[in-house]
């Protein structure tokens, strides 16, 4: 057996959206994403309603494997969706996103993620896991999101 302390990093950011979060959480969703997010592509789905669900399941494309994922809370009264996602030979992970209210109208969505290493490559993965990596990819997530909730269109790009 080989034990040994994990090679982990987290981020966290909080987004600041333009609708309420009642609004905002249903389109967290791995079948709703493919209608705002830019480059999102999920290549099986496995969930009884159609949408995100506790306990659904699914992939996205990776490198040399599908990144395997799995809805572990789904709590649309409490705001909370919760995922974790296995890149084999790579990365195990944690994605936590949770929603409140912010002033007339708005959401703030504080998303995080972990990711512990599997082995080199996911040591690899690590390194340009940075913070600075982090934050322009929530910020891309957040403006992506901002331009769906006020036209109801995807980005182009």
């Amino acid at each position: 057996m080989n034990v040994s302390s994990p090679n982990r990093v987290r981020h966290s950011y909080t987004q600041s959206l333009i609708a309420s979060p009642e609004k905002v959480f249903p389109l967290l969703c791995p079948v709703r994403e493919l209608d705002w997010a830019r480059g999102w592509n999920p290549t099986m789905v496995r969930s009884h309603s159609g949408a995100a669900e506790a306990d659904c399941v699914f992939t996205t494309p990776g490198t040399p494997d599908d990144t395997i994922w799995i809805i572990t809370r789904h709590e649309p009264k409490q705001l909370r969706l919760e995922m974790a996602m296995v890149t084999p030979r790579r990365t195990v992970g944690k994605l936590e996103i949770s929603l409140s209210g912010d002033g007339d109208n708005g959401t703030l969505a504080e998303v995080a993620y972990t990711h512990t290493s599997l082995g080199p490559a996911g040591d690899e993965f690590l390194q340009g896991f940075t913070h600075d990596w982090y934050q322009n990819f929530m910020e891309e997530w957040e403006a992506e999101l901002n331009h769906y909730l006020s036209t109801g269109t995807k980005l182009p790009g």
